[in-house]
């Protein structure tokens, strides 16, 4: 990697750069269920990757996602790849919630292989809820991340990047760090709020630190259906709430949630 030479200026006996280089930003999508092949080549005119679920997304019977992850790729996109992970009503007991985020790590690790993504995939848990996790939830999640680290897999983390409603008024995604020790775990985080979310925004994408979470590499700052009570403030959604992807007919219903990211790849999942 070549150095890059940085000129500085002083003025009033301060030093400022010369020029300041703006963070890049990239823009994606994320939705339950698959586009479909036909519509990835008019996707991909608007996006640099797409979320890509493991197992069968949340409110979902299926995962219509399995099998395409070849199609996805030879469209263009990066990918955020997505592992639906466990309500906190499931996990029961330290212990239990411990096995099943092991047992889930490893689920989660052999669909990745059979889909055809490289070792060193970043694989996201999907964590639902929200505010302070208590210790069971942090038994399944840190259970999950040790077991894919473990199988040559690195792993992130979705969750709200929001203060919760409750008294404590805590960001679910500075918990999980405060207690993750030294794990290495990636953070997309959602903030669909307006400000700091542009809303259905399709234009030039802001820098995931904007999110109120200055270590997240993934933003999700758009959700569809708009959630009144969150988002009531934000622009551009269809009159039913949905924010539909440009360049597909409507006709389609082809909704998405947006994300900006770091990378045009975020869970460097592509083998070429």
């Amino acid at each position: 990697m070549g150095r890059i030479a940085l000129t500085l200026i002083v003025l009033s006996g301060v030093l400022t750069p010369s020029h300041a280089q703006t963070p890049a930003s990239y823009l994606g999508f994320d939705r339950n269920l698959y586009p479909g092949d036909a519509n990835l080549k008019a996707l991909h005119q608007t996006f640099s990757y797409s979320g890509y679920w493991l197992n069968i997304p949340p409110g979902e019977k299926t995962n219509t996602w399995t099998g395409h992850r070849a199609a996805v790729e030879s469209a263009g996109f990066g990918f955020l790849v997505l592992f639906n992970g466990r309500l906190f009503a499931q996990l029961k007991s330290e212990t239990h919630a411990a096995r099943l985020g092991k047992s889930d790590a490893q689920a989660a690790v052999s669909t990745a292989q059979r889909e055809g993504f490289p070792r060193s995939t970043i694989i996201f848990l999907d964590q639902e809820q929200g505010g302070r996790m208590l210790p069971e939830q942090n038994a399944y999640i840190f259970a999950w991340v040790d077991g894919v680290t473990a199988a040559g897999f690195r792993t992130g983390i979705y969750c709200s990047g929001m203060r919760s409603v409750d008294s404590e008024k805590v960001i679910t995604a500075e918990d999980i760090q405060q207690n993750a020790g030294k794990r290495n775990i990636v953070y997309w985080v959602t903030n669909d709020a307006c400000p700091p979310s542009p809303g259905c925004s399709f234009a030039k994408p802001p820098i995931p630190a904007q999110s109120g979470v200055n270590f997240a590499e993934v933003w999700q700052f758009a959700q569809s259906p708009q959630r009144k009570d969150v988002a009531a403030h934000c622009v551009n959604y269809s009159r039913n709430g949905s924010c539909y992807a440009p360049g597909v007919a409507l006709s389609e219903g082809l909704y998405v949630d947006l994300n900006t990211a770091t990378s045009p790849d975020p869970s460097h999942g592509r083998t070429r």
